[in-house]
């Protein structure tokens, strides 16, 4: 089991910027494996109750594990953190003292070879984060027309040929359906000339499997509703913590702390937070990690 165990991201600024106190109530809104959960629990040693949230059904199994010795402090949800405030009402609980949201794929998920998360290996197009939800990556590729693809790519993956990707996804489906990440590797090649693949910085499929999978798992609209939730449920002087890896999720964020700062929020990260050299050099998967904190008026 532990070597399923994803090195958390920002463990340290994490402690730091949340500051768990014992008695406190804590809400890590994105479980995973329970790095960040165990590193907060390691903290305070003494009395403390956390709620951890995740709607991956594997990642769970794997928490439930690690954080075994202190299965008296946790609890744990497989759900939507969209739904942060039902979750909370259900334990009864009015206000909490601090929030957390990791937003990256964990290790676990990236590399299981079913759950379509990556193009490095040749797996189904899945990328659901419930496995009991129904839509998948496969179904929107093989669904949507060519102007909802182009526009999934462009919107969620700021992807520079969303259009000519989408064209040669319709053209290429009417042979086959494309059912695997290699097939969808091997069209987006096709569609992206050679001279430009060359040239680029990230690989050419980067995008589009980030775009899809935030369009399966309605991430964005997800994280909007939250975090709205989560500033409400604090407690004056409660802190809201949130590590994100792209400018989508990243623009979300700090709007919505402009939106409510002085009113109901202290902006802790004038600038946003990035995980040193030292923890780059040792997890190259934490170099794209920007946290941003706040504290509850």
């Amino acid at each position: 089991m532990k070597s399923s165990f994803h090195t958390p991201v920002m463990v340290k600024e994490v402690i730091e910027y949340l500051n768990p106190k014992e008695n406190g109530v804590y809400v890590d809104c994105t479980l995973g494996t329970g790095g960040h959960s165990l590193a907060i629990l390691e903290k305070i040693g003494g009395n403390i109750k956390l709620i951890g949230i995740d709607w991956d059904e594997e990642a769970i199994k794997v928490s439930s594990e690690r954080l075994k010795d202190y299965k008296d402090k946790v609890v744990i949800v497989k759900a939507n953190f969209a739904d942060i405030d039902k979750i909370l009402r259900e334990k009864c609980i009015d206000r909490v003292n601090g929030v957390l949201y990791d937003l990256g794929l964990s290790s676990l998920q990236l590399e299981n070879n079913k759950r379509g998360f990556s193009f490095l290996k040749d797996m189904p197009l899945d990328m659901r984060m419930d496995r009991e939800g129904e839509i998948t990556a496969g179904y929107l590729v093989n669904h949507l027309s060519k102007d909802e693809l182009e526009n999934i790519f462009w919107n969620f993956g700021q992807e520079r040929w969303a259009r000519r990707m989408a064209e040669f996804i319709v053209e290429e489906r009417k042979k086959s359906p494309i059912l695997t990440t290699k097939q969808l590797v091997d069209v987006l090649k096709k569609a992206v000339p050679s001279r430009f693949r060359r040239g680029r910085r990230i690989h050419f499929a980067t995008k589009v499997f980030q775009a899809l999978r935030i369009a399966v798992n309605r991430e964005l609209e997800n994280l909007e509703q939250s975090l709205s939730k989560a500033i409400g449920l604090l407690y004056s002087g409660g802190r809201i913590c949130v590590i994100s890896y792209h400018s989508l999720e990243d623009r979300i964020i700090k709007g919505k702390f402009k939106q409510v700062e002085g009113k109901e929020l202290f902006i802790l990260t004038r600038k946003v937070v990035k995980p040193s050299w030292e923890e780059v050099k040792s997890n190259p998967r934490s170099r794209s990690a920007r946290l941003r904190a706040a504290e509850r008026i």
